[in-house]
Parts: structure tokens; sequence; C-alpha cells
């Protein structure tokens, strides 16, 4: 079965804030079986334009991925991203 991603490209406008995002998501999307692959560090934008931020989270599939995504309890937390940062996430299947 295809593995399923979240990939959030993301540039942060309060940290300190954020950092609260950042300590409440992990458990919520690791409960449902992602493992993030990568998390920040360093990175460059050979082409085009891109956020300062990249997240990929590997999920066991398509659907648990989705699943993540959509718990409520996520949503709510995800609030907090979205007040303190721009961001675009996308969810792909790959293998």
């Amino acid at each position: 079965m295809p593995k399923g991603y979240l990939i959030g490209h993301i540039t942060v406008n309060d940290a300190g804030a954020y950092a609260e995002y950042v300590q409440r998501d992990t458990p919520i999307l690791e409960r449902h079986g992602g493992r993030f692959i990568v998390r920040a560090g360093q990175s460059e934008t050979l082409e085009g334009a891109a956020e300062k931020r990249h997240v990929v989270i590997e999920f066991p599939s398509y659907a648990a991925a989705r699943g993540a995504y959509d718990d409520p309890e996520y949503q709510a937390v995800a609030d907090i991203r979205r007040r303190t940062a721009d961001s675009t996430i996308i969810l792909v299947e790959g293998t």
C-alpha cells in the first residue's frame, strides 16, 4: 500500500507562539502513525519561490495522513499555525 505524506511549506511570523504549535502537533500526528522525515533544517530554493521552513511527515497510508489532518484535535492546534505563520500544506500519496 502506498504511503501518505503531509508536506508543509511555512514561513513563521511569530516564533514564540509557533513553538506551541510544534509542541502540540507532534503527539497528535504521531498517534496517527506520522513520522517526521524533514522538520525545518537547512534548505535552499534552487528554482522558483518557497516559504522558509519545510516539513515532510510520512504516514502508513494516504488515508492515515488525511485522518491526521482531519482530526479535530489537530485542527484546533493548526489554528495556532494559521495565526502565527504563512503556510501551504499538501497531502500526497507516495512510495
